[in-house]
């Protein structure tokens, strides 16, 4: 049967199903990130766009398309998250646009839309990069183009721009060697194209579960004297019940070959596995729900010391329920504040994760903290939502992260009564550098210019462990392995966090660095860190020193260099 026309009804339903079939596939979305970190969060960040504009969708009883454009082209504005998300949302919204004023979709309407689509979101990047979901899109405006002068039947017309969609896809590797590299596709265009086979089951007419749940907590947003607000996983997302950690003091036989079995014996019960040996010591570190059978298989290779076993689902709810208590006393603050401080010339508003950072941030004359960075973007909503509560003329935002910076623009167009400065900091050390040379005689565009100056002498690495197997900037990197990750890409692979930690610092040392400073994770124990600290000082005595505890999940350590 040809289908020649999609009326509302139709359309609320395909683009329900499209969000659904983004959902799906979110996990899977998440690990073709090109850098092997626990963080891939791609899926994630364009899944909680659509969901927050499917949420509204969902939500009109007698749809009209004007009343189902409006919903999609806000509803993911509000609610973009990252880059994928933020782009995914002005592809939307150049969509919506040309289909807002009529009251069914023929496919000549479609391809004006998918062509507007793709020129909305290339407007919205400041520098377009190839191989990435902007390409995809638009090879799928061109083919569309194409096939409306072919086919009246919108299902043939969908079936081969989706087909063509695919293609495009599988040649971003060609386009961006850093994918090609590590073996995977772009992945922002993967989400989109989920997006599309998901509008088109709906169109379709397959059973789809279209019900959407009333609501994501969205990252924390929160003023600068408070702590962490939200926790966004729940404990039955939690596999593995058990972190557990111990030493191997060797006293039989273990070499390479028993390494390998006991990490295989380890994946069999578990997950998050690191298994780090230095001649006759092992550190071991398992996620499982039996810590008992890590333990027994440990101790046929010698005696345990420094053992450790936390419940993580005990941990999670306990912190759920501080939390919550957090929140209601942090809306509290947050109220008295709109209604009690005086108007003043500037304000901030820094986006970090960890305590310690937060500390260091607010020391420095952060107003606002919105809790976020790699691990969670913060939408554009938690934006214009920290915004609102920074009583200020000029009010600067600290992104802190390459993947913010696009959703903190999109707020800077939603506020009308302030003067909303995006300072474009891609990491914490740069967002401190910024905001320590801040100068309050200086009009706000000298400011700004002096904060980028005063970023580009800031260089970042970031210590973390790998979740897969890849090669980048020529390296060999195995599930496990310590990654040194700098500004511009690989800096060190190994088996030792400190090793890792000392040669990501001697790449990023060079004559004319003048002070290194070591922000220490929540994952790392003060005489870790300060045993660290004091190799570092040793190993390079020219440069001056800093100790700092930053508390961030994921990195085992933040290293900045002046």
């Amino acid at each position: 049967m040809t289908t020649k026309v999609i009326d509302a009804n139709l359309m609320q339903k395909a683009f329900l199903a499209g969000a659904k079939g983004l959902e799906a596939k979110k996990e899977w979305i998440n690990e073709l990130n090109v850098f092997p970190v626990p963080d891939g969060d791609t899926g994630t960040n364009m899944t909680m766009t659509i969901m927050s504009a499917a949420r509204e969708v969902a939500a009109i009883k007698d749809p009209t398309m004007e009343s189902l454009a409006k919903a999609i082209s806000s509803g993911s504005l509000r609610g973009a998250r990252g880059n994928s998300g933020v782009i995914l949302s002005q592809l939307f919204r150049g969509f919506t646009k040309e289909i807002k004023n009529v009251e069914t979709v023929n496919v000549t309407v479609l391809a004006k839309a998918f062509v507007r689509a793709s020129e909305t979101a290339y407007k919205a990047v400041m520098k377009p990069k190839e191989g990435t979901i902007l390409t995809v899109a638009k090879g799928m405006a061109d083919k569309a183009v194409e096939l409306a002068s072919q086919t009246e039947d919108i299902i043939e017309f969908a079936d081969k721009v989706i087909e063509h969609g695919d293609y495009v896809l599988s040649q971003t590797p060609e386009m961006l060697p850093v994918l090609k590299q590590a073996g995977v596709v772009d992945s922002g265009g993967q989400g989109l194209m989920q997006v599309l086979k998901g509008v088109l089951d709906g169109l379709k007419g397959k059973e789809v579960d279209l019900s959407v749940s009333s609501g994501e907590q969205s990252s924390s947003s929160k003023p600068a004297g408070s702590g962490a607000l939200s926790e966004n996983i729940d404990t039955a997302h939690i596999k593995f019940g058990y972190c557990t950690e111990f030493i191997i003091n060797v006293e039989q036989a273990y070499n390479e070959k028993s390494e390998h079995e006991f990490k295989a014996y380890l994946e069999s019960i578990g997950d998050s596995i690191v298994v780090v040996s230095d001649d006759d010591v092992v550190k071991v570190h398992v996620h499982t729900n039996d810590p008992g059978l890590a333990i027994q298989r440990a101790l046929s290779y010698g005696s345990l010391s420094r053992m450790k076993i936390d419940n993580m689902r005990e941990e999670h709810q306990e912190r759920l329920i501080q939390n919550a208590e957090k929140v209601a006393a942090a809306q509290r603050i947050t109220e008295d504040r709109k209604s009690t401080e005086p108007r003043k010339n500037y304000g901030f508003i820094a986006v970090s994760v960890g305590d310690g950072l937060g500390e260091i941030f607010r020391g420095i004359g952060a107003d606002y903290l919105i809790e976020g960075g790699q691990t969670m973007n913060p939408s554009t909503e938690d934006m214009v939502n920290a915004i609102e509560c920074v009583n200020a003329d000029t009010i600067y935002i600290l992104p802190n992260n390459k993947n913010i910076i696009l959703a903190a623009e999109q707020a800077k167009y939603l506020v009308e009564d302030k003067n909303i400065i995006v300072v474009p900091s891609k990491t914490v050390p740069q967002g401190i550098s910024a905001l320590i040379n801040f100068i309050p005689e200086q009009s706000p565009e000298e400011n700004l210019e002096t904060m980028i100056e005063e970023m580009g002498r800031v260089k970042t690495g970031q210590i973390t462990y790998a979740v897969r197997n890849t090669v980048i900037d020529d390296m060999e990197i195995h599930e496990g392995d310590i990654m040194g990750i700098g500004d511009r890409g690989m800096l060190a692979v190994g088996t030792s966090v400190d090793g890792v930690a000392l040669d990501t610092l001697q790449q990023m040392l060079d004559e004319d660095s003048e002070l290194a400073t070591i922000y220490y994770g929540s994952d790392v124990k003060l005489e870790e860190a300060e045993a660290l600290y004091v190799k570092a000082q040793e190993a390079f005595p020219e440069v001056e020193m800093e100790l700092q505890e930053g508390g961030q999940p994921i990195y085992y350590y933040l290293i900045s260099v002046e």
